[in-house]
């Protein structure tokens, strides 16, 4: 039998007796060839050399619904594009002649160990994309020492994620919180009696933005949707997004901060900060970090990029004297692709990085396999890189690294992203039907 479940919905299922179970065999359709034909020709996975080669891959190998939803950003999606262009208006002033036959990029998040300075962010609904779903993200992680954020709206049950996760494997969880504050209180008590080591509250998504790609798909049939979602009514004719989100409470406010600090002593990071005055009242609340981040592009078309608030933000908290401080750790997230992305976040001030849909279209394309590549890639740009910019540990990378002086200059040339251009799919336009001729 299996073990008792407790999702964000509050209701815990009983023993399964597996024996019961009427086991349906599902009918291959002309799709499910079609899919099996282009997983069977993908490129070698040591041919994969880089995160856009898996986000290229896997929007081959996608089902449509499954890619608009994962690709998807808000509005004109200027805010996707933005997160990653970002990056190339950081300089790195490298360091030379410094001893660099032996480098470490491995650090603590939250006072847990990392091998590498970055976290496998929360992304949802991992079944749209491959039948194991956030478990291969689990499996993988387990392998390499990496830290994986459970979603709140998982394919997979939280306690199946914990359940097959190795001896001492660390996680987080990302909360959406429920409009029933019983429901939430459950959820994070019942992840935390299960050893999860941090929670992350979600606060830029009291609405969920309009997602144009996933809304020009229907959402249909549940065999994909989110574990916590399970036997409820969701609305089904604007994309997935907004079918798995109504549960949503659009009232969270600092407020309840205090709430949350009274029914967990997790470690609480405030995830969606987007300017230097919330970062300082987050300080001021008593938390333990923050996430520097616009959800992906998802949310308010047009915000900055994490990366540009966190220049706001620590010089902010530095002249408030509230910065640095070992208690509060400023983590960022959207757009990375490639370890310099980490490094040029880490000198600006920044404990480490969240990455989100890399991960996820490695395991859309190999499974966990593509997770342990994406791991590996991620490895080997840190050792070159860190011996490029002349830093021995992560602690040697330092603000004088990096020139930041066109971070915030929005129209200021810079050489293309050209493997990024190949790889972001432009918006549609609405479609006539077929004309009766």
């Amino acid at each position: 039998m299996t073990r008792p479940q407790v999702n964000l919905t509050g209701i815990r299922l009983g023993l399964i007796d597996q024996s019961t179970v009427v086991k349906v065999v599902k009918e291959v359709t002309e799709e499910d060839r079609r899919r099996q034909a282009l997983l069977d020709a993908r490129p070698p996975l040591d041919t994969v050399l880089n995160m856009h080669d898996f986000e290229t891959i896997a929007r081959t190998v996608l089902p449509e619904k499954a890619w608009a939803y994962y690709s998807s950003a808000s509005d004109d999606e200027i805010t996707l594009r933005e997160n990653r262009m970002a990056y190339q208006r950081v300089w790195f002033r490298p360091r030379i002649l410094r001893d660099v036959s032996s480098v470490d990029w491995s650090t603590t998040i939250l006072g847990q160990k990392s091998s590498l300075p970055l976290y496998i962010s929360a992304t949802a609904l991992g079944k749209l994309g491959h039948p194991d779903g956030e478990l291969c993200l689990t499996k993988a992680a387990a392998n390499h020492g990496v830290i994986q954020m459970i979603a709140t709206l998982a394919s997979c049950a939280i306690d199946d994620i914990l359940d097959a996760a190795a001896p001492g494997q660390t996680f987080f969880l990302q909360l959406y919180v429920n409009r029933d504050r019983e429901i939430t209180r459950k959820y994070v008590q019942h992840a935390e009696a299960r050893g999860v080591k941090g929670l992350f509250i979600t606060v830029d998504a009291p609405q969920l933005g309009r997602r144009e790609k996933d809304m020009r798909m229907k959402f249909v049939g549940d065999d994909a949707g989110a574990e916590v979602q399970k036997g409820q009514d969701v609305k089904k004719d604007q994309g997935v997004a907004r079918a798995i989100s109504s549960f949503i409470d659009p009232s969270l406010a600092w407020k309840d901060i205090p709430w949350f600090k009274s029914i967990t002593k997790m470690p609480i990071i405030i995830k969606g900060i987007a300017t230097a005055e919330d970062a300082i009242l987050a300080y001021e609340a008593g938390v333990q970090g923050i996430v520097l981040s616009n959800h992906g592009g998802r949310q308010l078309d047009t915000a900055r990029s994490g990366l540009e608030v966190l220049v706001e933000v620590t010089a902010a908290l530095r002249r408030r004297g509230y910065w640095p401080d070992p208690r509060f750790e400023i983590y960022v997230d959207g757009g990375v692709r490639r370890a310099s992305d980490v490094l040029k976040a880490i000198a600006l001030g920044a404990k480490a990085v969240g990455v989100g849909r890399p991960f996820l279209y490695a395991f859309c394309a190999y499974g966990q396999e593509g997770v342990e590549r994406a791991i590996q890639l991620f490895r080997d740009e840190f050792e070159m890189n860190m011996r490029l910019l002349g830093a021995r540990t992560i602690d040697e990378v330092v603000p004088d690294m990096v020139d930041a002086g066109s971070l915030a200059a929005h129209t200021v040339l810079t050489p293309e992203d050209n493997l990024f251009n190949q790889t972001y799919q432009p918006l549609s336009l609405a479609k006539f039907k077929e004309a009766k001729l």
